[in-house]
């Protein structure tokens, strides 16, 4: 689980990063599930989009992605979608809670 520091810290680093996928008219597939987990492995945060095609709604989609993938949501704004998951890599640093 992330805490809002971390949160905010990885909205951030994913405000200048493409979409690097999109969800069209067919919603989600366990193919594209299988792409978007390679990608998070290889990218730990990734940024995709929902085409106005799509039926389902995006936080529905959002919800079906992460568990597939086992990541966590940073961000749903529009119909964008920004999922983490941590990887071997650890490309981010994710900031500390200092208590």
């Amino acid at each position: 689980m992330l805490t809002n520091k971390q949160t905010k810290y990885l909205r951030t680093e994913a405000m200048s990063m493409p979409s690097i996928f999109q969800v069209g008219k067919d919603g989600v597939s366990k193919n594209q599930i299988n792409m978007i987990d390679d990608a998070l492995e290889a990218n730990e945060l990734i940024k995709f989009s929902v085409l106005k095609t799509c039926i389902s709604p995006i936080r529905e989609v959002a919800l079906d992605i992460n568990s597939g993938t086992k990541s966590e949501i940073v961000q749903v704004i529009g119909r964008t979608i920004v999922l983490f998951r941590a990887s071997k890599k650890n490309i981010y640093q994710l900031p500390k809670d200092s208590k």
